[in-house]
């Protein structure tokens, strides 16, 4: 599978690169991105990188201020992608603890066991190693999440 993910040939859900950057001791970014570290990072919109992820996973994302190595937060923009052939139940974990916003559209937020309906402006903080997912609401419009992953030590 790290073959594979390595080589380009699958892509590897958020959580999955996540548990890499964690046994290799590195953060998120480094994996997601190769620009070299900075310590200020301005990212204008027309200059911000394209998605990256497969969008037949459900999902896609944009790296924001991806340098965040001095404060053990990874910025993200999530964008949840409508796939009928997407009915992934299980959820994801991993490391960090996730803070969420919903910037556009709506959502499904599985969390532990139990579903949470989320909808634009509506944001939530959780713990990254219980299982959680997110699904969109509307078959045939994408959501927008805002997505910070906080290292807890």
């Amino acid at each position: 599978m790290l073959s594979k993910i390595e080589n380009g040939q699958t892509a590897a859900a958020v959580a999955t690169l996540s548990k890499i950057s964690e046994t290799l001791e590195v953060p998120l970014s480094w994996i997601l991105d190769e620009e070299k570290e900075e310590e200020l990072v301005l990212q204008r919109n027309n200059d911000r990188p394209s998605k990256v992820g497969d969008e037949s996973m459900g999902y896609s994302y944009e790296l924001l201020a991806n340098r965040a190595h001095y404060s053990g937060i990874e910025p993200t923009i999530v964008h949840v992608t409508p796939k009928e052939f997407n009915k992934r139940t299980e959820g994801y974990t991993h490391s960090q603890d996730e803070f969420i916003f919903i910037l556009e559209g709506s959502i499904i937020l599985f969390y532990n066991g139990e579903k949470h309906l989320m909808e634009q402006g509506d944001s939530a903080y959780f713990q990254g190693h219980k299982p959680h997912l997110f699904m969109p609401v509307n078959q045939h419009e994408e959501a927008k999440v805002l997505t910070l992953f906080i290292d807890r030590e």
